[in-house]
């Protein structure tokens, strides 16, 4: 079964793979703490009700936001809340690099969110959408700040898909 977005939309193709990863992990934290309460013979329904709880506590930290894109807006979903930025209508992108590498985008209606810039090198089609925003932005003389850095981001996603062309077809 397929996530069907809005017409239009872009999604992280990884996602499913990687939610899918998180609910793993998170089974697996709450099916080894119950057995080893169990095999300890301490295991009560209050126990139980504890080792359920920070499974879904671990699943909700492990899961991945996702993020989507159509003409003229990107969203992060979290399990928490969902955050949409106009990509017409940037104000400044920041990026922070660091342990955690990542973007920050705000628009002219005050709207803000962050993803990881390595997702949307893993995802073209979500990069085109944020590109034409950014080029849209540009074009308006809305995006003040940050102009400099999706050029260098875009340069770096540009470099890197070649890299991968390049290996695919043996030439590197």
């Amino acid at each position: 079964m397929q996530w069907s977005g809005p017409a239009g939309s872009a999604g992280d193709r990884h996602w499913r793979g990687s939610a899918r990863l998180a609910v793993s992990c998170a089974l697996a934290f709450g099916v080894v703490s119950v057995l080893v309460d169990w095999d300890a013979g301490s295991l009560t329904p209050l126990r139980t009700l504890l080792w359920l709880t920070l499974s879904a506590a671990v699943c909700a930290v492990l899961l991945p936001p996702r993020v989507s894109a159509g003409p003229g807006w990107l969203a992060v979903r979290t399990p928490w809340r969902r955050r949409v930025i106009h990509t017409d209508a940037l104000a400044a992108v920041r990026q922070y690099d660091g342990v955690s590498s990542h973007l920050v985008l705000r628009d002219v209606h005050g709207h803000r969110l962050e993803l990881d810039p390595r997702m949307l090198a893993a995802n073209p089609l979500l990069w085109h959408e944020l590109d034409t925003g950014v080029r849209r932005s540009l074009e308006h003389g809305t995006l003040r700040l940050g102009a400099d850095v999706m050029a260098r981001l875009g340069d770096h996603i540009d470099h890197e898909a070649v890299q991968a062309v390049l290996r695919a077809s043996g030439l590197s």
